[in-house]
This record gives C-alpha cells, structure tokens and sequence, in this order.
C-alpha cells in the first residue's frame, strides 16, 4: 500500500538527473528517513584491510555473520556478504576491479528522460525498506539474499545505516532499490522492478537524491550488463579503497544529522 505523503525533499537546481541531449529530468521525492545512525556495538570479526589481496586481484573472506557491526565493519575494509546459501558460511567479497556509478556524469536515455518528465511514478526514501529487500530477494530467487541478510541489512535500517528508495505505480510498489550508506558514500545492493522502467526511476532518483546530499561514490560493487547500461563503471580496487576512506569520513545529511558520526561509534 502507497504511503501518505512524506517529507518533500528540496531539490538544488544541479541536482537532477539530465537525459543524453542535456535536458534535466527533476523527480519529486517523499522522504521518511527518520533518524541519525545509531551505533552498532562493538565489531566481533576483523576483515583484512588494504595490503591484501595482491593489486588486481579480488579477495573472499569466509566465515562471520550478519550482524550490523559485522556488515559495517566488512563496508569498511572494502567487503560486501555474497553469501551461497543460507546454510553455509557467509561469503564475503572485496572484488577487483571495483563497480562504481559516477554520479556527476549520470544521464539517462531520451526515453526514460520522457518518463521521469511525465511524472508517472511517485518515488519515495525509506517508506518501505523491508517490502524492497524482499522483493529483491524474489527477483533473485533466494541466491545471495538469504533470508540472513534480510534479517541483518533490516536492522541496520532500523539502526539508520540502511537506506531505500521505493517507486510507487497506482499505489503499488513498483520497484526499488537499497543500500548502505557511510558519510559520502553509498552502496547500492540490489534492485527490482515490477512495472517497466521502475528500476531505472529508482536508480535516477537515487542518484538525483545522492547529489542533493553530496555522496560523492556511489559503490555498485560488481558490474554487469545492467548496471553498465546505467552508466556504471570500474575502477581499480586500490583506487576504491582510496575513494572509500576519503568519502567514509564526510559528513552527510541524510537524517539531518552527519552520517559520519554515526561511524565512528560502530566499533
């Protein structure tokens, strides 16, 4: 069910999405971020940081759980969960070369541009953070979206760490997207779509949204054709890591409070 009306989020004139002939494509955005992050507690794994693996090439780490502190602490050290099953070890994954969507050069086609024009879709931040991830999950027919890790990345958006954005149609939810976010950067993890283009809407309001807070890495961890229609790129996974601890101690406002504050109290 469509919530009642939000928060509108006020727009910068440079932050909207553009299509490829330059025209900008605004979208109105209803915000229910409720809060600042909360601390995680204390971390009870430590992940290796930068001097592994060998330049070029992805490191795995085995082992841990899904707990925020963990997920928080793994985002750190440049680790996601890709987990195989929900009865084995977790699968956690530093991948070189690193996927990221740049978002001062983002634009969308002409015909998506069309679409977010029309104003077809109502797009909303973080009304409906558990009805996205599972329907994430579905479209992924239970791979690496245990049931763990929905169990996991809902705490921590209850904790405020994690965030989604939900495309609504005729009072249905549509599609979305969601991920994690520290100071500056934001981890998309995973994207569904129900109604043509909603995934896409998702994305570009994601991106419009990061722009008016000032994300400046948007990490999409792997790329694939989807993701490299969007505009995703890679980027050498030392390069990452770099952007990472440069954009992780930034303050942005996401709950009109500095993210990067929360950070710090992780563990």
């Amino acid at each position: 069910m469509e919530p009642a009306p939000g928060r509108p989020y006020p727009v910068p004139a440079e932050a909207p999405v553009r299509d490829s002939r330059g025209r900008p494509c605004p979208v109105a955005i209803d915000v229910f971020t409720a809060g600042p992050p909360q601390p995680a507690g204390p971390a009870r794994y430590r992940f290796p940081g930068r001097e592994q693996p060998r330049p070029g090439h992805s490191a795995y780490v085995l082992g841990g759980d899904l707990a925020p502190a963990t997920v928080l602490a793994a985002y750190a050290a440049g680790f996601f969960p890709w987990p195989r099953s929900p009865e084995e070890e977790v699968v956690w994954c530093s991948p070189a070369p690193r996927a990221v969507l740049p978002v001062d050069t983002f634009t969308v086609p002409r015909r998506l541009g069309r679409t977010l024009r029309q104003g077809r879709f109502r797009v909303t931040v973080d009304a409906a953070f558990d009805a996205v991830i599972r329907a994430c999950a579905e479209r992924q027919e239970g791979t690496w979206i245990t049931p763990q890790v929905v169990e996991g990345y809902c705490t921590l958006h209850r904790l405020g760490w994690a965030h989604s954005f939900e495309v609504w149609h005729e009072g249905e939810l549509a599609g979305g997207l969601y991920g994690v976010a520290f100071g500056a950067m934001f981890g998309a993890e995973s994207m569904f779509s129900r109604v043509r283009d909603a995934s896409k809407v998702a994305v570009a309001a994601m991106v419009q949204h990061c722009r008016a807070l000032g994300v400046e890495l948007v990490d999409i961890q792997v790329l694939n054709d989807h993701t490299a229609r969007l505009g995703g790129i890679e980027i050498p996974r030392e390069e990452y890591l770099e952007r990472f601890r440069q954009a992780a101690v930034r303050s942005v406002d996401w709950h009109r409070a500095g993210a990067a504050e929360g950070l710090a109290g992780c563990g």
